[in-house]
């Protein structure tokens, strides 16, 4: 008889429909297995059974980002520890067999012995909004890639006239007079053709559309989630979206800068061997948050001085280009984890006029000041959130920067 005073560890093999359960003793023994409804009510059904063993210690769930996301973000709202794990090991599960219970105790146990440490993303919040839609933009892009292809493609093959009209236009151009065609109904190939080729530019204009509405949104759910990581030196909204959706709606659960580096397969790897002693590219982690540290390198390498004179020291000690890229997404990754996890206070607009006015500096000489200062202004900063931008970052140079008389002279002369 299991003591209902000691703590006990669940562990759940996810699927589409059901998922397995079981719970396992302090001691590793395990108490009992059972399937339940992959529901709210399903859910809850499972808790209240894990618990009646005794007080839940922690859970180990598999597919946290996909079939085990609801059940994930039922426990950890009710106060579980959730652990992610990974799938079994096949050697072992060669040996054993494979059942949807096996797969459930071992995820038990690997939490009940340390081997499954990583916590899930949160998946309530901005972050997870991001996913979504980028998702939909993803898919859209596609798809306008596809139509445009598609155009190119009939216009190649479309009788004369039609080929002659049309095979010396842009992309958007020929979408555009594509649109606008009115084609009597399809009696041979041309009023085919027509009536084709409208159907896609509409299906181009269409995606567009909706691809500026996501873009839309996703400036203004990054704004809102990291206003800091926009504001830094070639990091757009796209690109600010990969790095949030890696570091999840709760990005505190990485330990370390290093953790959240590793995360974006920006961490370096040993390459070692003999006399020769270096370092190489890390191909695993989030690819979409690598790319999008690797295009803020590339911004930065085309237009920032320092990263400029950085990559020049670099390769007059002998490192390879591929290696000072590597370095560069290292550093970068560091700056987007103190970003998103500390980022720093947007001041009051009110507070702001009031600290103009008692420094005496206007918005431009700011813009003018933050060419040096530490934190600069994104060159790809547009619109309203330029003003918002350019007050957090002329305030973290007031903050960072206390100038002489001679220097604050300076300053106002530029």
């Amino acid at each position: 008889m299991h003591d209902q005073g000691s703590s006990v560890t669940g562990g759940v093999d996810t699927h589409g429909e059901r998922h397995v359960a079981a719970v396992v003793s302090a001691a590793g023994r395990i108490l009992g297995t059972r399937a339940f409804a992959a529901s709210e009510d399903g859910y809850r059904q499972l808790l209240e059974w894990m618990t009646s063993f005794g007080p839940l210690e922690r859970a180990g769930v598999e597919g946290t980002g996909s079939y085990g996301a609801g059940l994930a973000r039922y426990l950890a709202a009710r106060g579980v520890r959730v652990a992610e794990v990974n799938r079994p090991d096949r050697q072992a599960r060669r040996r054993r067999g494979k059942t949807d219970a096996a797969d459930a105790e071992a995820a038990a146990r690997a939490a009940l012995n340390g081997e499954a440490t990583a916590i899930p993303k949160a998946g309530t919040g901005p972050a997870e909004a991001l996913r979504v839609l980028r998702v939909a933009r993803t898919s859209a892009v596609k798809a306008r890639t596809q139509a445009a292809c598609q155009i190119r493609d009939l216009i190649i093959t479309a009788p004369d006239p039609l080929r002659a009209q049309l095979s010396a236009l842009g992309i958007p151009a020929r979408v555009a007079a594509c649109a606008r065609f009115r084609p009597a109904p399809a009696t041979g190939p041309e009023t085919a053709a027509r009536q084709a080729l409208r159907a896609l530019a509409r299906r181009h204009q269409a995606l567009t559309t909706e691809i500026t509405a996501h873009d839309t949104a996703i400036t203004a759910l990054c704004a809102q989630a990291a206003p800091a990581l926009l504001g830094a030196r070639g990091a757009g909204p796209g690109t600010a979206a990969a790095l949030l959706i890696a570091a999840g709606d709760n990005p505190h659960r990485m330990r370390s800068e290093a953790s959240f580096a590793a995360l974006c397969g920006a961490s370096p790897v040993q390459a070692s061997s003999g006399k020769t002693t270096r370092h190489r590219l890390n191909r695993g982690g989030d690819r979409q948050a690598n790319n999008a540290l690797w295009r803020i390198a590339m911004i930065r390498l085309a237009t920032d001085p320092a990263t400029q004179h950085y990559a020049a020291t670099r390769t007059a000690q002998g490192k390879t280009r591929r290696e000072i890229i590597r370095c560069l997404k290292r550093h970068i990754a560091r700056e987007v984890y103190h970003l998103i996890t500390s980022p720093p206070p947007v001041p009051d607009p009110a507070a702001l006029r009031t600290l103009r006015t008692t420094r005496h500096i206007t918005l431009a000489t700011a813009a003018s000041c933050l060419a040096t200062a530490p934190s600069r202004l994104s060159a790809l900063e547009r619109g309203t959130a330029h003003d918002t931008h350019l007050a957090t970052r002329y305030h973290q140079w007031l903050t960072q920067q206390t100038p002489d008389n001679q220097t604050q002279q300076t300053l106002d002369n530029q």
